[in-house]
C-alpha cells in the first residue's frame, strides 16, 4: 500500500488525525520538500513528533528513480509525505500511476492547501478565483521580468472579473548556476509585487505564513507592496478581480487595504 499524506501548511501539528494514524501504521515513510515545505517544522521535528524515521527524496529521487518508494509499497505499508496536499498544486499523480501499473494499492490523505488558505484569510470568495499561475525567478525561465504566460493568465482572469492566485517560485537543489544541493530560495511577496508592478497597475494581496500562529495578510497597490517586507516564507500573492461588496470590505478590514487602492465593488 502506498498512502499519500498531505502535511498541511505550517508545522508538524498541521496534519490531519487520519494522516498521523497513517504514519504511525507505516513500515517506511518517505517525503519530498523540493516543491514546498513546512516553514514551521524541520525533518527532525517531524520525526520526533511522529516517532518515525523519514527518508527525504530529492526531485530525481521521486520523478526519475521512484523504485525504492514503490518497492517499499509493494512489500508493506508505505507513506509518502509532502507539504500541503499531495495532489493539489504539489501533484504526484505520476507516482500514483506508476504504483497502479505495478498493482500497488494507493490511498490519499488530504491536507489543507495554500489555495484554500488564500480565500479563507483574504475573505475573497473561493468560487470567484480563476486559473492559478506560478511566478518563477527570472533566471529560472531564462529571461528578464515576468513570463508572458503569467501576464496572460492574470489578464484573462481580470477580464472575466476573477481573482488570480499567484504561487511564488521555490528553488531547492537548483539555483542560478544549475544543480546545487545546498541551494534553497523562496520568492518573497515584495519581490513578486515588484516584478508584476512593472506591467500591472492594480491592487494585490499578500498572504504570508498561512497556517502559522501569525499569518500576515496585506493588500495594497503592487508598487506599494513592493516596498514592504513580509517576513519569513512561505508567501503567495493574489491579484483580485471584480470585488463583491463583502470582498471589498474584507480586503479593507482584514488585509488593511487603503480605501483609495481598491476598485469599487460590483
Amino acid at each position: 500500500m502506498l498512502t499519500f499524506v498531505g502535511l498541511g501548511l505550517y508545522d508538524e501539528r498541521s496534519i490531519t488525525v487520519e494522516g498521523r494514524e497513517a504514519i504511525r501504521s507505516a513500515d517506511r515513510v518517505f517525503a519530498e520538500f523540493y516543491t514546498s515545505k513546512l516553514a514551521g517544522a524541520s525533518v527532525q521535528s517531524l520525526e520526533s513528533y511522529h516517532d518515525t524515521d523519514i527518508e527525504v527524496r530529492d526531485r530525481p529521487g521521486v520523478e526519475s528513480d521512484p523504485g525504492p518508494i514503490l518497492d517499499a509499497a509493494e512489500d508493506g505499508e508505505c507513506v509518502f509525505l509532502t507539504a500541503g496536499d499531495t495532489m493539489i498544486s504539489t501533484t504526484h499523480v505520476d507516482l500514483r500511476l506508476r504504483a497502479a501499473e505495478r498493482g500497488i494499492e494507493t490511498h490519499v490523505v488530504h491536507g489543507t492547501t495554500a489555495e484554500a488558505a488564500a480565500a479563507s484569510l483574504t475573505g475573497l470568495q473561493n468560487y470567484r478565483f480563476g486559473k492559478a499561475t506560478t511566478l518563477p525567478f527570472p533566471y529560472a525561465h531564462g529571461a528578464d521580468g515576468v513570463p508572458g504566460s503569467v501576464h496572460d493568465t492574470i489578464a484573462d482572469n481580470r477580464e472575466r472579473g476573477l481573482h488570480t492566485l499567484v504561487y511564488l517560485d521555490i528553488k531547492v537543489g537548483t539555483g542560478p548556476s544549475g544543480i546545487d544541493p545546498d541551494h534553497e530560495e523562496y520568492m518573497t511577496a515584495d519581490y513578486a509585487a515588484e516584478l508584476l508592478s512593472e506591467e500591472l497597475d492594480c491592487v494585490g494581496c499578500v498572504v504570508a505564513r498561512a497556517g502559522s500562529p501569525d499569518p500576515v495578510v496585506a493588500a495594497d497597490r503592487l508598487d506599494s507592496l513592493a516596498d514592504r517586507s513580509f517576513g519569513d516564507p512561505l508567501h503567495l500573492l493574489v491579484i483580485p478581480g471584480d470585488l463583491h461588496v463583502i470582498e471589498h470590505d474584507a480586503l479593507s478590514t482584514l488585509a488593511g487595504a487603503p480605501e483609495e487602492s481598491l476598485p469599487d465593488p460590483v
